[in-house]
This record gives structure tokens, sequence and C-alpha cells, in this order.
């Protein structure tokens, strides 16, 4: 394991549930409004990529393996031999090659609007997402919330709770947001997908425009034996979808511990 640790957020107590977010996003930003409800009846292990949360940015590009070993090193530390991942968006893909090269800790696996192999479509939203750091930050998030929520959902809301949303994506950013998502452009798992062997529920977001539901098949139809289950939302299913997330997670986790 490496020597570097990810700072994390621990809460809870019981089998081991790490959660693995995405680019751009934090354990915090990504899993705050999950983290309490799941703690009931897990040892929750959410972790921060560099650059995020409490972990520094550090010099060079990111990697799968990388990110993967820290993860995994992550839980261990926290004292779980065994554990159940749960990754979202970028956090997928590391969740993947988590299972992959450490089949012997995951239990049962999780991917939430996930990535399994970038092309053109991904690579162009990332591009354009990083040249819209040239833009304020008020800006450059108003230019992001298309991206990551539904129209349905933005639909439902006024300009003023938008404004106050827009705030919030502000305070939120990672210092490591260019280094994540220049990971995010050369990702492919798919290779990996026939070599898991961990119970795999993969949630589909239906809405999404940044990661496709194409994506979200890539892995159900290559990961034997994992289910797929659609939820209609925009990426931020965590936002848009939350009781409905947190039930899924809830019925499939209970399931691999009964």
């Amino acid at each position: 394991m490496t020597s570097r640790p990810l700072s994390r957020i621990t809460k809870g107590s019981g089998p081991g549930l790490v959660l693995a977010h995405g680019a751009g996003g934090g354990a915090e930003a990504n899993w705050g409004a999950l983290i309490g409800p799941l703690a009931e009846h897990y040892s929750v292990v959410a972790p921060d990529y560099p650059g995020s949360g409490g972990t520094p940015l550090e010099p060079g590009p990111l990697t799968l393996d990388d990110l993967a070993d820290r993860l995994v090193g992550a839980a261990v530390e926290e004292g779980h031999e065994t554990f159940d991942l749960v990754g979202f968006s970028l956090g997928s893909a590391v969740s993947v090659r988590a299972a992959v090269r450490h089949p012997e800790r995951v239990r049962s696996l999780v991917l939430i609007a996930g990535v399994a192999r970038t092309g053109s479509h991904i690579r162009l939203l990332v591009d354009s997402l990083l040249e819209a750091e040239r833009l304020s930050p008020e800006l450059r998030a108003r230019f992001n919330i298309p991206f990551a929520f539904s129209a349905e959902w933005i639909d439902r809301h006024s300009m003023g709770e938008l404004a106050l949303l827009t705030e919030v994506m502000v305070a939120s950013t990672p210092l490591g947001l260019r280094r994540q998502f220049e990971l995010v452009r050369t990702v492919d798992v798919t290779g990996d997908l026939a070599r898991i062997t961990a119970p795999t529920l993969v949630i589909s977001t239906t809405e999404d425009t940044l990661s496709v539901p194409a994506q979200h098949r890539t892995f159900a139809e290559g990961i034997p034996g994992a289910r797929l289950l659609e939820l209609a939302s925009g990426h931020l299913v965590a936002v848009e979808r939350g009781p409905e997330l947190l039930a899924a997670l809830r019925d499939f986790l209970a399931e691999q511990h009964r």
C-alpha cells in the first residue's frame, strides 16, 4: 500500500462501507447527505482524492491504479479488511479498478452514474468544463449546472434558488478539479469488467447528459451478474433523488449482509 494517506470522513459502526467520490467533488460534497443515514448500519469511510477535502494537491497526473490502491489503503487503515464499495461518476471507475486489484477486500460494488470508457462525447464536455476555468467562479458554476442536473430538476427551481446553488458550487470547488477531470479524459475500465467477482449493482441516471446511460449499461453488461437500476435523474443523483438513492443502497447492502 502507498504511504500517502488520503484524508477521509469516518462515521458509524458495523461492516465497512467505502464511498468513492467523483471528479471535481469530494467526500462531503458528493456524499454528505447520505453519510449519516448510511452510518446508522455501517462504518462509513469516505476518502478525498488529492486536491479535495483535506488531501493536499500533489504534483503530477492522477491515475486510476494509484487512487484505487489509496482508497483501499484508507479502508484498511480504518480497520476494515473487507468492505462494500460505492463509487460515483469517476469514483465508479476507481472502484472497478479497486475491485480488480484487490478482489479479496471488496465484498460488493455499487456503481452510480459511472464512466466506463471516455469517448469523444465526454472529452468534449470535460474540455468545455476546463475551459470554463477562465470565467469567474460564479459564471463557471452557472455554466456547470446544466451538466450536473436534469432539465426537469432545474425547471422546478427559481432563479433565486439556483443562485444559492451557484454559491454552494463555488464554495465546494476543489483545488484538484483540473487534475481529476484530466483523469476522466483517459478512463477506460472496460477491460476490467469481466474480471469482477463481487456482487454489483449499477445505478443509471437516465437524464444524465454528462455520463450518459450507455456508459452505465456498459458496466451492467460487462460485469458478470450485475444488476441495473434506473433512476430518472441528472448526474448529481444524490441531490435530485436522494431518498430513492439511499433506499437503493440500503436494500442492496442489506442483501449482502443477510
